[in-house]
């Protein structure tokens, strides 16, 4: 009796498997993806052309070896091609992007950027909510100031043009990288994707301020910036992650300016440490915009952010001059906002 062997012929590669490839072979023949490369993977991830079980092991594999400024900048160009959004690049003065949320603190960072939109500077913030436990997200935030969160692109530049401030959550512009954030909880940890949000700066504004937890990726960011030729950005090391100075703590900002990288340390505000507050009470931030909330860590919060974001928007050149000038801007603000009806 004989058996005839029919030699099985392959399944023809599936094109992403490539980059899963360069990254994931091993300690000697992995390397980082190019910029196009980055760009090209990012394009078949969101046009939903990757299986899930190859999105998992990318994620994954690019999470334990890191993301160079290459690899974010090739992801963050997919990322705001597929958006597609940035027509009229005016209408933004400062892009904040707040994917954190808060566990030790309030949010006061959110009366920073209000602060801001008070005096007539178009800021748009942008985040995900709800996919860390026990962390207060900006979206959920903002009801306790009264500010509705945008819904769609068209309501976010009427609230612009009516209010100077509004925040648009990441699953209304970008939906397929809202989805891949939703996945922390089945993989465990974060992904890129929660560094590559952070960059993708929608609207294509000249100025970007971003906050991250581990001070590893702030060049990373800063690098990504320069190759994205972001003309003014800054990234700091965030309270909690967020774009949000501490007041008992020095603060290194990392900017690109037309091309140019520098590096900034902001002192401390306060010499010794403040205690965290036992409970969070999130009506305490329209009192302390009205006035009728005192807290010292709070109000340097607010304004030590400010004047990080007022001297990257050149409205000051020194660092005491962007304080004095946030101080101006507390002073004289209109304390009748944020009062709900």
């Amino acid at each position: 009796m004989t058996f005839t062997h029919h030699e099985q012929t392959p399944a023809p590669e599936h094109p992403f498997a490539e980059f899963i490839r360069i990254i994931g072979k091993g300690k000697k023949g992995s390397r980082p993806l190019t910029q196009t490369e980055a760009y090209a993977a990012m394009r078949l991830i969101l046009a939903d052309e990757v299986e899930p079980v190859q999105l998992g092991a990318f994620l994954m594999l690019m999470r334990v070896k890191e993301e160079s400024p290459e690899e974010l900048a090739g992801f963050v160009l997919a990322a705001r091609e597929s958006a597609n959004l940035s027509t009229d690049t005016a209408l933004v003065d400062l892009d904040w992007s707040s994917y954190a949320g808060k566990r030790r603190h309030l949010p006061w960072f959110l009366l920073s950027a209000l602060l801001l939109a008070d005096k007539g500077i178009n800021v748009f913030m942008h985040g995900a909510g709800g996919h860390t436990a026990g962390r207060l997200y900006t979206q959920d935030m903002l009801k306790y100031l009264g500010i509705n969160a945008a819904k769609s692109v068209t309501e976010t530049k009427k609230q612009l043009k009516d209010q100077h401030f509004s925040y648009l959550s990441l699953e209304h512009f970008c939906p397929k990288l809202h989805e891949i954030i939703e996945l922390r909880p089945l993989l465990g940890l974060r992904s890129p994707v929660h560094t590559l949000v952070r960059l993708i700066n929608p609207f294509n504004a000249a100025h970007t301020i971003q906050g991250i937890f581990h001070p590893g990726y702030r060049p990373v960011h800063q690098q990504a910036a320069a190759l994205l030729q972001q003309p003014h950005a800054a990234v700091l090391k965030g309270e909690g992650g967020e774009t949000e100075r501490n007041p008992d703590m020095d603060c290194l900002v990392q900017s690109v300016h037309n091309g140019e990288l520098s590096d900034e340390n902001w002192p401390a505000i306060f010499t010794r440490r403040h205690v965290k507050d036992e409970e969070l009470d999130p009506r305490q931030l329209a009192l302390m915009w009205q006035g009728e909330y005192e807290n010292e860590f709070a109000e340097q919060s607010i304004l030590g952010t400010a004047a990080v974001a007022l001297k990257l928007l050149g409205k000051a050149n020194t660092q005491a001059e962007a304080y004095q000038l946030a101080v101006d801007y507390w002073t004289s603000r209109d304390k009748q906002k944020f009062i709900k009806a």
